[in-house]
C-alpha cells in the first residue's frame, strides 16, 4: 500500500463554499476523507466518497472521535466573530490532533491577517486561531488568502453585475487586491497538506496571479463579457446593512468589519500577494482572471424578463 493511500485526510466546514471545494479535490484524487459539518443535516450534503460527521466545534470529545485515524487536516473556522469562541474552538481542533498524532495540518485564515491588530474581530479570530494552532504540537502550515472571486458570482453581486453592469463591492477603488478562485485556493490547499516539510510552520500569504483594483476588475469583465461593466465601491456601511438583512446583525457586523478596516486603514498590499512565490512554494497553477470569468454560467442571474436573451449574451 502506498503512502497516499495510507493517509486519512479531514476536511473541516466541509459542506461550505470553501471547505467543500478541497473535499471535492481530494475524493476526485482517490483519497480516504472525512468531512466535518455543524449538523446532521448538513454532514447529509457531503458526496458519498466522503465520510461524514456532524459535530460541533465546542465539543472536544465528538471533535476527537472524528479526527480518529486521521493524518492530515485542512482546517479553517466557521463565522465566528467571538474571540473567546475562536480561541475555545482552535484549542479544541489543536487537542484533537495532538491526541491523533496528524502529520500535517492546514489552517486557511479565509482572509489575510494584518501583521499589526486591527480591532477588528473579522481579523483577529483568525490571528488567534492562527497562534493557538501554531502553538500546538502539530507540524502546521497556515495559508492566508484574500478575497474570493467566487463571491462575486453569488446572490450578493451578480444580479447587479449581470442586470445592470454594476461591479459593486465594498472596496476603495484604489486598493488592489489578488483575488483567488475558490479552486485554486484548494488547490493550493491540498498540496500544502502534501508539500515539502520546509512547508511547515511557515504563513504564506497567497493570491490569485493578478493584483487588480476594482476598476480594472470591471474593465477585464466588459472585456470578456462584452458590456459595460462600471466598479461601485459600496459604503462598508451598506454591505453591513444588506449582510445582516439576510444573516443577522451579529455575523453582519463581524463579516462587515474586515471591510471597514479595508476602506478606513488598509495599506496598498493588505490584499496582495506574489503569485509567483505561490506558484513556487505550492507547485500550482493559478487560474488567470479572464479565463475564471468567461467559465463562469452568469445568465444563471439574468432577471427572468431578459433571461432568454441574456442567455445569448453571456454564453
Amino acid at each position: 500500500m502506498s503512502d497516499a493511500q495510507q493517509e486519512r485526510y479531514l476536511v473541516m466546514g466541509a459542506t461550505g463554499a470553501q471547505g467543500g471545494a478541497v473535499l471535492r479535490q481530494l475524493t476526485a484524487q482517490g483519497r480516504t476523507v472525512v468531512g466535518i459539518a455543524r449538523g446532521a443535516a448538513e454532514a447529509g450534503t457531503m458526496p458519498d466518497a466522503a465520510t461524514a460527521h456532524p459535530v460541533d466545534l465546542a465539543d472536544r470529545d465528538a471533535l476527537c472521535r472524528a479526527f480518529d485515524g486521521v493524518t492530515r487536516v485542512a482546517a479553517s473556522l466557521p463565522l465566528v466573530y467571538d474571540e473567546d469562541v475562536a480561541a475555545a474552538y482552535a484549542e479544541n481542533i489543536a487537542y484533537a490532533a495532538e491526541t491523533a498524532g496528524v502529520r500535517r495540518m492546514v489552517f486557511n485564515t479565509n482572509l489575510p491577517v494584518p501583521p499589526e491588530p486591527t480591532g477588528y474581530p473579522a481579523f483577529e479570530t483568525r490571528r488567534i486561531a492562527e497562534e493557538t494552532l501554531r502553538a500546538a504540537d502539530v507540524p502546521v502550515t497556515v495559508l492566508r488568502p484574500p478575497l474570493y472571486l467566487d463571491n462575486l458570482f453569488g446572490p450578493g453581486h451578480a444580479p447587479a453585475l449581470v442586470n445592470d453592469g454594476v461591479l459593486a463591492f465594498p472596496l476603495p477603488t484604489t486598493l488592489p487586491v489578488s483575488w483567488m478562485s475558490l479552486d485554486d485556493m484548494a488547490a493550493a490547499t491540498v498540496a500544502a497538506l502534501e508539500g515539502a516539510d520546509e512547508l511547515v510552520g511557515s504563513a504564506l500569504r497567497i493570491g490569485g496571479p493578478e493584483a487588480v483594483t476594482g476598476p480594472r476588475l470591471a474593465a477585464l469583465f466588459e472585456d470578456v463579457l462584452g458590456r459595460d461593466v462600471t466598479f461601485h465601491p459600496m459604503a462598508p456601511g451598506d454591505f453591513e446593512a444588506a449582510v445582516s438583512a439576510v444573516l443577522g446583525p451579529q455575523l453582519g457586523a463581524g463579516i462587515a468589519g474586515g471591510y471597514h478596516w479595508a476602506c478606513a486603514s488598509a495599506g496598498a498590499d493588505a490584499f496582495t500577494a506574489d503569485a509567483a512565490a505561490t506558484e513556487k512554494h505550492l507547485g500550482i497553477r493559478l487560474t488567470p482572471l479572464r479565463q475564471w470569468i468567461a467559465a463562469q454560467p452568469w445568465s444563471r442571474w439574468a432577471a427572468p424578463a431578459a433571461a432568454n436573451e441574456e442567455d445569448a449574451q453571456w454564453n
